[in-house]
């Protein structure tokens, strides 16, 4: 709407994509404020609390009562926020929001599988979950390299020019960083804005990159690559802007969990960011903490299946610090300030090239 009004009305400041994407911010913002409150409201009265796995540190059997699938409140804020903003003939936009819609549907399908059977393991099967993903992912994919006519030069941090190009092999390495991205923010949220907190400041740092990508001039300056991604930018701005109103209820002690419906789709659109950025190898300096609950996980199941000993107390590594009775909110504030590092990091290592 905001795009139509500079077109036809020549409202100038409008397209702007940093005016638009401060807009969709803020908008994204207050409808997740206004809408929350009455999610759990509702969710109260209808017992869709979060299940606790029984494995879980005692100290989660408080958590029982705690509503969740705030997801669906901000993913639905920020695709309203961003439809209210976008150039929506942009092929890369639509690519964002179907990312969006995609991921929300399976994550919501299985928050609402454990509620209805009052467990936390009465989700998806696991196998079944992974075929959704993989199927979303390739859709996506798919619009890309068909629909978008998207780029398919391999970049790596800090070489200014494409190594390879990969072609249709470019389906494998964008299908596994958006379904890879997506689980590994669904196992970092497991306490109270642990997971919150580090996808905002990535958004943030996608925003940047993703802006500067889009920007003939500055990524010329930078050395790098040029694509209309520009107006991305506003979606992952909104998304930032949903995530802080939904932090405001979500911190120690949280009102209200995201669940699958938010956890598995911030990751895929995180993966989305980095791949029409040219940044899936910068990803994992940019989701640094969910890199790292990953292979916290990967570790521990190894190293039992092959050694029959655990690495850490309990995976994935937050566990690990209840375990050893760290406060939840020390072990919370202390992987914010890891993700805050790391992507201070990812943006610098943008000039060296």
């Amino acid at each position: 709407m905001l795009y139509w009004l500079h077109t036809f009305l020549d409202i100038n400041i409008l397209g702007y994509i940093t005016v638009r994407a401060g807009i969709s911010f803020f908008l994204a913002l207050c409808f997740t404020l206004f809408l929350l409150p009455k999610f759990i409201r509702w969710a109260q009265k209808t017992s869709s609390v979060q299940p606790i796995n029984d494995w879980a540190p005692e100290r989660h059997k408080s958590k029982a009562s705690t509503p969740t699938m705030g997801g669906i409140v901000f993913v639905s804020a920020t695709i309203i926020a961003s439809l209210l903003t976008v150039k929506l003939s942009n092929m890369f936009v639509l690519g964002g929001l179907l990312t969006l819609v995609l991921f929300s549907l399976i994550g919501f399908q299985d928050d609402y599988s454990k509620i209805k059977q009052n467990a936390n393991l009465a989700g998806l099967k696991a196998r079944t979950k992974l075929f959704l993903q993989i199927s979303s992912a390739l859709i996506i994919s798919l619009f890309l390299y068909y629909i978008a006519n998207f780029n398919t030069d391999l970049y790596l941090p800090f070489i200014k020019s494409p190594v390879v190009t990969m072609g249709i092999f470019s389906f494998i390495l964008w299908i596994l960083v958006i379904v890879a991205t997506s689980n590994a923010v669904n196992l970092t949220d497991g306490l109270d804005g642990l997971a919150t907190v580090p996808s905002i400041i990535a958004l943030a740092t996608f925003s940047i990159i993703i802006y500067i990508t889009g920007h003939a001039t500055i990524s010329a300056y930078l050395l790098m690559p040029n694509f209309n991604v520009g107006e991305v930018a506003i979606i992952a701005s909104a998304l930032a802007g949903a995530l802080i109103g939904f932090l405001w209820y979500n911190c120690h002690p949280a009102e209200i969990f995201m669940g699958d419906s938010g956890s598995l789709t911030i990751g895929a659109f995180l993966g989305y960011l980095a791949i029409i950025s040219k940044s899936e190898f910068l990803l994992l300096l940019v989701g640094s903490i969910f890199v790292i609950e990953t292979l916290s996980v990967i570790l521990q199941v190894g190293s039992f299946k092959l050694r029959k000993k655990r690495v850490f107390l309990m995976a994935p590594i937050h566990h690990h610090f209840e375990m050893k009775e760290w406060a939840e909110n020390k072990i919370i504030v202390r992987f914010w300030i890891i993700a805050i590092l790391s992507n201070l990091l990812a943006l610098m290592s943008l000039k060296i090239r």
